[in-house]
């Protein structure tokens, strides 16, 4: 059989939320990350909880895009899509590239099934207008049925190995070996239950041989390695990144790590990571609610702890109140944001850029927090550690922006040496400064304006906090006008001297050119990528994507004064476009919005840009 050579790939897979598609998804990511290729995942859940099933509205896919270079994206369109029912087809009809291969499951191609996926014909492929692209119909449940037909396992426990078979197929078209995921398959099952492990190494080498014997496929591919710096990496997913650049943070700064967090999609897996790591003194409390959740955590702040919280969308309204006083306090907290579609309770499932505005000003009051985002799974565990690193040495709540997309979406990782990590410096207080008789809690660096940090029960150095209004120096509670007003520009002098603290601004490409295409977030890798296709071409277009949002760094109106044009573009209606019509004025702001549950896509990206500068 013949082997071609291939840049990269995207593979969907996708069915029913029953059907395993995430965990065969996982696997086979794992096992490419593993032989070196470069990877990007995006995992596409439904809202609807066990939505009917063989409908549309149930259908869970997996997207893995990897090859021989580091992996931006996810993909936009894929090249392969495994299709466990005619529902699967449909939802993901859209997302094929031209004459891209279809696998699907042959005994799923039923009259009944057709009709529940909302087909009005008995020919889905011809109905959807992709009859003559390269389609394959083993009949995936019956050969998994067949392979297990000697086994003691129930009807139901064998046709849930089918995702099994489907990832043997897809193994052997790319050349990729089966030890990963029967090693993950014996760690997962073999000593609780060996019957279920063993059945499912069967239909996996049953999926890897029905694609090396019929000959359904006239040629099998291979990826060659990515160049990646020399280094330990592993698989890592947003949230994860997220949990351990917190614990990073707490391990450089010698401050205990506590989380209270109230369960949320997509945020969640944040308060469970951080729980596994008691062996490393991380605290966690899962709360009743979410108002809880950050209160609990406020008390911890006040306590000598590094705090941090974790909520997504309508958790973050319900969480304003409490970080006002986390501002007024001035205590060190983070509070995440996994931004996901709304508004209310939207689509929990779906991502979106659409929180920003409420991060920048949704408190009561003139209450400025120091706002920060993250741009991919990989970048988490950076954006997390510097987030701890402000929110301790300025003492100042910061709120970090994550999306739907990053936090689920996977990359290779190089696992950092904590030695290139500078330390934490909290302002830490354990004695009264000299000269002075009591302590005064709201005394303050000169550079950063930074109060101190006097834990509870340190001899001579009690005081008080709360909510109301604090004196200038002694944190008695003051309604004092000139007081008030001091205090109030006092607390946004403070988070605007933390652009000191930051990178300045930089830009990929040249720093003056016909178009600059701005983002911020999660959209980076595929600006990134319609910026690199059309510098190929010569146009001199060049990208700036900013993680550091309020306050916004050095350096930006120098870069946006090189450029003819500017683009922003962003997962909303224009929040970023209108923050820097404010903080910038002197600029003319074009806009590319999306707010579909999805990401951009490079190409209508490249369409836009394309547009703007024939304008």
């Amino acid at each position: 059989m013949n082997v071609k050579e291939l840049n990269d790939v995207v593979i969907r897979f996708s069915g029913d939320s029953g059907d395993g598609m995430q965990l065969t998804g996982t696997l086979f990511s794992d096992t490419a990350a593993l032989l070196g290729n470069g990877i990007s995942t995006f995992p596409d859940y439904p809202s609807e909880i066990r939505a009917p099933q063989g409908t549309v509205a149930g259908v869970s896919g997996f997207q893995v895009h990897f090859g021989n270079s580091p992996m931006l994206t996810p993909g936009d369109y894929c090249d392969v899509l495994v299709a466990m029912n005619p529902a699967a087809l449909k939802a993901n009809a859209c997302w094929l590239k031209k004459d891209a291969t279809i696998i699907i499951d042959g005994d799923s191609l039923d009259e009944k099934s057709i009709a529940k996926a909302g087909f009005k014909t008995d020919n889905p492929f011809e109905e959807l207008g992709i009859a003559d692209y390269n389609i394959i119909i083993p009949n995936i449940t019956s050969l998994t049925k067949e392979a297990l037909k000697d086994t003691s396992l129930d009807l139901k426990s064998i046709v849930k190995c089918k995702n099994m078979f489907a990832l043997g197929i897809c193994l052997f078209i790319f050349n990729k070996e089966l030890d990963h995921p029967l090693e993950y398959i014996d760690a997962k099952f073999l000593k609780k239950n060996p019957l279920v492990a063993q059945a499912n190494v069967t239909v996996l080498k049953a999926g890897y041989n029905y694609a090396n014997n019929t000959h359904v496929f006239a040629h099998t591919y291979s990826v060659q390695p990515a160049d990646l710096p020399k280094g330990k990496y592993r698989s890592i997913n947003g949230n994860q990144a997220i949990a351990w650049g917190f614990i990073a943070a707490s391990e450089k700064s010698g401050r205990p790590l506590f989380c209270g967090s109230y369960p949320i999609t997509p945020a969640s897996v944040i308060l469970e990571e951080l729980a596994k790591r008691k062996d490393l003194g991380v605290k966690t409390v899962q709360a009743e609610d979410e108002i809880a959740g950050i209160c609990t955590s406020i008390g911890a702040a006040f306590a000598g702890n590094f705090a941090v919280t974790s909520t997504s969308g309508p958790g973050l309204s319900l969480k304003s109140e409490a970080m006002g006083l986390a501002v007024i306090a001035e205590l060190p907290l983070v509070v995440v944001d996994v931004q996901r579609g709304g508004p209310s309770t939207g689509i929990p499932t779906k991502t979106e850029q659409s929180d920003l505005k409420q991060a920048l000003w949704g408190r009561n009051g003139e209450c400025p927090m120091v706002v920060m985002s993250v741009s991919s799974p990989t970048d988490c565990f950076d954006m997390a550690f510097q987030a701890g690193k402000i929110a301790m040495e300025h003492m100042t709540p910061v709120l970090l922006l994550s999306e739907g997309s990053v936090a689920n979406g996977s990359q290779p990782w190089k696992i950092p040496a904590m030695k290139d990590y500078h330390e934490i410096k909290a302002p830490i207080a354990t004695s009264l400064d000299e000269g002075e008789s009591i302590f005064m809690p709201y005394k303050r660096d000169a550079e950063t304006l930074a109060r101190r940090w006097a834990l509870p029960g340190t001899e001579g150095m009690e005081h008080r906090i709360g909510g109301l209004e604090k004196d200038f120096l002694k944190g008695t509670v003051s309604s004092d006008p000139k007081n008030h007003q001091l205090m109030v520009n006092t607390r946004a002098e403070k988070v605007a001297k933390v652009v000191d603290s930051i990178p300045v601004q930089d830009v990929y490409g040249d720093r003056e050119g016909d178009l600059l295409v701005v983002g911020w977030g999660g959209t980076k890798g595929h600006l990134q990528m319609a910026v690199e296709q059309l510098r190929k071409e010569g146009k001199k277009v060049s990208h700036c994507h900013f993680n550091y949002i309020n306050p916004l760094p050095h350096g930006v109106k120098e870069i946006f004064a090189g450029f003819k044009k500017i683009v922003v573009c962003e997962l909303n209606m224009g929040q970023f476009a209108d923050y820097l019509r404010m903080s910038h004025q002197e600029f003319k702001y074009e806009q590319f919005n999306k707010v579909e549950g999805q990401t951009f896509t490079t190409v209508e990206l490249v369409d836009k840009f394309n547009e703007l500068l024939e304008d």
